[in-house]
Parts: structure tokens; C-alpha cells; sequence
């Protein structure tokens, strides 16, 4: 086993809780997992900047801190893949809150900045509660970086909430916009239901969702 990282010995679950999940890279990592069991190699082309010692280093932490597990793939596929546990899994609304706050401070996109499409997919979620989605939507966005899909208001908590790709059936919404939209919906500066108005993203579907996105 690995040694133990540092702690801040505090008695305080906030303290303990950064005991876990502080180091640098650990809530990026859950970030990708979100979307379902991913490869290592997987985990390193989405993650540019991360070393591969230290994300390896990375990873056997979260194993042994319970927040995920390793598993090898049936035939023809055979890798390890890495997923979250429902311990992991609940990390979700932490992410969601930091995302909200990380709005305010997200400002223009650097040259220096890599993006990826999926990235995207909390910020759409967070954007899309709130609407009727008539009980459950699968959610195509496309951008000009890629595709990825989302899951609304149905699901388990052993499910992805996300997907990088196209969607895997047909899906009940296609939102279609550009990569200054989808910045502007992260930092909060209009809603999608705005966006949507403005002719700033294009809807596709007939269902309960799309029309409330539309307002009809």
C-alpha cells in the first residue's frame, strides 16, 4: 500500500474531507468519471497537463479512499477500466456547487487553455433543472470541439450522468451551439432558456423538454 498523504489533523469534516479529496487533481478525475468507467489512457488524453506518475499516483489513492475501483474488461476489450463507487458518485453536487462558484471566475478562455466538449456537460446539466422534462431526456449538445449527451431527471445513482460522444440511441433533445454560448451559459451570464431565445442555440425534438426550452 502506498503511504498515507499528509493530513491537516483537524477534527472538522471539511478538514477530513480535504484530507481526501484536496490534492490536486483528484476532482477532475471524478469529474471524468462522472461519464462512466473509463480507461487510464482514456483518463490521461482528457486530462492534458497531468503526468502519468502522478496520476497513477492519483488513482491509487481514490481506491484505497473507497471513492473508486479498478476492474478488468470481459474479452475482446480486456482493460482495466477505473469507475466510481457510490461513495465517489456522491461527489457529485460538491462538483456541481464548485462548478456554480467557479463561474464567477471562469472569464474568457485562454490561449493556453485546452477544452474539451464534455466538459461542458455539468454546466448544461445545471443549466437544464429546473425544466419539465416531462420525467426523464436524453440530452444531445453538440459543440464546435464535439459531442457529448446528458441524462435529465431519470437514472440511478449507479448510472453516468454523462457521456462523451453522440448519444447511444436517438436522442430527445439536439441542442446544437458554438463555444462562446456554451462559455457564456458557464459563467451564468444568460440562461439556456435565453440562449435558446436569442437564437443562440438550436433545439431539435418534439418532446417535453425541447418545447419548454423553445416556450411553447
Amino acid at each position: 500500500m502506498p503511504p498515507r498523504r499528509r493530513s491537516y489533523d483537524q477534527y472538522c469534516s471539511a478538514a477530513r474531507a480535504l484530507d481526501v479529496i484536496g490534492d490536486r487533481w483528484t476532482l477532475l478525475i471524478v469529474r471524468e468519471l462522472l461519464a462512466g468507467p473509463r480507461r487510464y489512457t482514456d483518463l490521461h488524453a482528457d486530462l492534458p497537463g497531468v503526468s502519468t506518475d502522478v496520476l497513477a499516483s492519483r488513482l491509487k489513492d481514490m481506491e484505497r479512499d473507497g471513492l473508486t475501483t479498478r476492474r478488468r474488461l470481459p474479452p475482446p476489450g480486456a482493460a482495466y477500466v477505473y469507475e466510481l463507487t457510490d461513495r465517489g458518485r456522491q461527489l457529485l453536487p460538491v462538483l456541481q456547487a464548485l462548478g456554480e462558484w467557479g463561474a464567477g471566475v471562469l472569464g474568457e478562455r485562454r490561449e493556453t487553455d485546452a477544452v474539451r466538449a464534455h466538459w461542458f456537460a455539468l454546466p448544461l446539466l445545471r443549466g437544464l433543472e429546473g425544466l419539465d422534462a416531462g420525467g426523464s431526456a436524453l440530452v444531445e449538445a453538440r459543440l464546435e470541439e464535439g459531442a457529448f449527451h446528458v441524462w435529465v431527471g431519470a437514472g440511478t445513482e449507479e448510472e453516468p450522468v454523462y457521456g462523451d460522444g453522440a448519444a447511444p440511441r436517438t436522442p430527445d433533445v439536439r441542442l446544437s451551439f458554438d463555444a462562446g454560448t456554451s462559455a457564456a451559459v458557464s459563467r451564468g451570464e444568460m440562461s439556456l432558456r435565453d440562449a435558446v431565445r436569442d437564437g443562440r442555440v438550436a433545439v431539435d425534438g418534439d418532446g417535453a423538454l425541447a418545447k419548454e426550452l423553445r416556450g411553447v
